[in-house]
This record gives structure tokens, C-alpha cells and sequence, in this order.
């Protein structure tokens, strides 16, 4: 595990748990990239499409998200929690917008309901 050092550009962990099979399928598709693990993660995650799926679950997740942002923005005073915060808000914005921009000349039957 690499050591811990917050004036790396890159000061974030972010990890997830997977399958046998899916960590196999994973380390394939790294070696066949040739990127360096990190690299090849962050590409595939930032650069993909993302499509939203109309359900219940999802809009949930993205509503009791907004509510965080927005209740922290109205009790946080410290500058640097305030900063933070406003860029977590700037992202996830941006990323909405990506999201319904791409997803703007979709017609009514190309949403399915997920239960």
C-alpha cells in the first residue's frame, strides 16, 4: 500500500470490493492496456457514458445527495470545508449537466424503468 502524503496531486484513495473473477477479468484488461493500474481505473472511470436508468433507487440516491450537499453548504463556517464543498458541488453539477446534455435527444421509449 503506498504511504500516505497529502502534497501528492493524487492525495485520494477511492477502492471498491470485487469478485474472484471480476479482479482476474480486471488485472487482464490492465496488462492488455499497457497502463499503469491507476491510470488505466481513472481513465476508464472518468472518460466512460454514463446513462441514467429511471427507478426509484436511483433518483433516491441522487436526491439524498443533494440534500447533504445542501445542508452542509447552509452549517459549514470553516473556509476550508466551504472550498471543498463548493467543488464537490461544482462536480457533481458538471457532471449532471454531461449527463443531460448527452442524454438530451433521447426520446420517451429509450428509458426503461429498473424495480
Amino acid at each position: 500500500m503506498a504511504r500516505k502524503n497529502e502534497n501528492r496531486v493524487r492525495s485520494k484513495t477511492v477502492s471498491f470490493y470485487v469478485t474472484p473473477l471480476e479482479h482476474t477479468e480486471l488485472m487482464a484488461r490492465i496488462k492488455v492496456s499497457g497502463m499503469p493500474k491507476g491510470e488505466y481505473f481513472i481513465q476508464s472511470l472518468l472518460h466512460q457514458r454514463i446513462e441514467i436508468y429511471v427507478g426509484k433507487y436511483q433518483s433516491d440516491r441522487l436526491d439524498i445527495k443533494l440534500k447533504k450537499l445542501r445542508e452542509t453548504l447552509e452549517t459549514i463556517t470553516d473556509i476550508d470545508d466551504i472550498v471543498d464543498t463548493i467543488i464537490e458541488c461544482h462536480a457533481l453539477l458538471n457532471q449532471l449537466e454531461e449527463v443531460t446534455t448527452d442524454n438530451s435527444k433521447l426520446l420517451a421509449e429509450d428509458f426503461r424503468t429498473v424495480t
